[in-house]
């Protein structure tokens, strides 16, 4: 007899419910870019750094002369290793150390994918996060069974489109929730 598969949650939204009040998740909305039997992991897409994209450019030592690029806010991936950048971008390019998510997502870690946005030659949507959130096995299944967070698929709408401070509820919007209504306790029937 065949093992059955865990369903993945990789490439959809988590979306936190107003119940999960604790920083940097309250009002968060988190790509997963693995989940499977021995955990997940995730980039918060909503929660503002005090970095802009022009100072992580400068500790890299590259200059940029697109001051929109420089000027676009670097985000709060999650509470792990917040000294460690990603960047989330759709086109799948030929960096040096990227992980492709799905067919429409992917992230990349290495200088290479630095450089080329410096440059201008980087992925037309990309996002800049520090750090990332990370489930052990079995408690991403709990917290949702808790009611800690809704799913949506992955919008890139909702990425590159809307500005980080309304993504919270457009995620939301996607499975047709409007998150002002929601209370912030659970209940079981």
């Amino acid at each position: 007899m065949a093992a059955i598969q865990p369903s993945t949650l990789t490439g959809h939204f988590l979306i936190a419910m107003p119940s999960l009040a604790d920083p940097p998740f309250c009002r968060g909305v988190a790509l997963l870019c693995q989940h499977d039997e021995d955990g997940a992991v995730g980039l918060l897409v909503n929660q503002l750094s005090e970095y802009r994209f022009g100072d992580v450019l400068a500790q890299m030592k590259l200059d940029c002369a697109d001051s929109e690029l420089g000027d676009a806010p670097v985000l709060i991936g999650g509470p792990v290793q917040q000294e460690r950048g990603f960047v989330l971008h759709r086109e799948p390019g030929d960096w040096e150390s990227s992980y492709r998510i799905n067919n429409d997502w992917s992230v990349t870690t290495s200088r290479d994918i630095l450089v080329a946005m410096a440059a201008g030659e980087g992925p037309r949507q990309a996002v800049m996060v520090l750090g990332y959130a990370g489930w052990d096995a079995g408690q991403l299944e709990q917290e949702l069974m808790a009611n800690a967070w809704l799913t949506a698929e992955a919008c890139s709408r909702v990425v590159f489109d809307t500005p980080p401070e309304d993504r919270w509820s457009a995620a939301a919007g996607l499975v047709g929730v409007d998150p002002r209504q929601l209370s912030g306790y659970a209940g079981h029937a």
